[in-house]
């Protein structure tokens, strides 16, 4: 059953809670301030520090439908709002011809009919009828060209889209966007401009540690320390790629499934793949890093 909306910050809070999400209260305050005011929130940050994560939360405790688009390079607006179903507008137009009937002139408005319209997520977050505004996450907005970003203003500013065939199509109650970005390349102002901004970091070790212990329960107090410490000095080094929080939830769920209860050097070289994505990272940390970090949190 959809939940109402927060009123206070501390209630967002609350509400991230129940979805077992850990926030910052600035990043709660940006959740409330894009919800009491209807707009577009942006978030940016590194790779794995769950910006994508709110959306999903947010869809589950408010009780709302996610729509997800995935952004990629080439994407256009065939896959991301709209396409026609030509295969059946095909087959229309030969029944017609066969049946003599009607004229072109109608023929063509027919075609070009709802009835023969594919919605993709923009449009499906859009056109959700009577029902609760769903939750729309536009996730990795920076892997998309520019002309897609320009094709969004219109969707942010006025949460609306035009198709010529029939002509513009507004949302009735328009949805909860969540705009994600890994910050590979800078989004135009434009888009920045029609949205709340924040910036997500890596959490302190303090919530990262909250975070471990709400998804991974029942893991020993010390090893869950130990890990958080791990990953945040991991972090402070010079990789390539580092740990998100999702790579440290994982690391202490494969902890548990090999039966660990502490840190050591076999362990944590055994398993740096979990951690790490990239070999020249793993070849750097593994061996004299690995047991210099680990010497450094034991001895804290």
């Amino acid at each position: 059953m959809p939940s109402k909306l927060p009123g206070s910050i501390d209630d967002t809070l609350v509400l991230l809670a129940k979805g077992e999400y850990v926030a910052e209260r600035s990043l709660a305050t940006a959740v409330f301030l894009a919800l009491r005011m209807g707009r577009p929130l942006f978030l940016e940050g590194e790779a794995g520090v769950g910006k994508t994560e709110i959306a999903k939360v947010l869809a589950h405790v408010l009780g709302r439908q996610l729509i997800r688009l995935q952004c990629y390079e080439g994407l256009d607006i065939a896959s991301a709002v709209y396409e026609w179903n030509y295969q059946r507008q095909m087959i229309e137009i030969r029944l017609a011809e066969s049946e003599g009937a009607g004229s072109r002139e109608k023929l063509e408005k027919d075609i070009f009919s709802e009835r023969f319209l594919i919605r993709r997520p923009l449009l499906q977050a859009l056109d959700s009828g009577d029902g609760e505004a769903p939750v729309l996450l536009i996730d990795e907005l920076d892997r998309t060209d520019e002309p897609f970003e320009a094709y969004l203003l219109e969707v942010l500013a006025d949460f609306q889209v035009t198709i010529p065939e029939i002509g513009t199509i507004k949302a009735v109650r328009p949805p909860i966007v969540i705009i994600t970005s890994n910050r590979t390349r800078e989004i135009h102002d434009a888009v920045k401009r029609r949205c709340l901004y924040h910036w997500v970091d890596y959490p302190t070790a303090a919530a990262e540690l909250e975070i471990v212990r709400h998804k991974v329960p029942g893991l020993p107090e010390k090893l869950s320390a130990d890990i958080v410490a791990f990953v945040q000095k991991l972090r402070a080094a010079d990789l390539f790629k580092r740990p998100g929080i999702a790579e440290t939830i994982d690391w202490a769920r494969a902890l548990v499934e090999l039966d660990r209860r502490s840190l050591d050097a076999g362990v944590v070289n055994d398993t740096l793949g979990v951690l790490l994505k990239y070999q020249d990272d793993i070849a750097a940390v593994r061996g004299s890093d690995a047991a210099r970090i680990l010497d450094e949190i034991t001895t804290r």
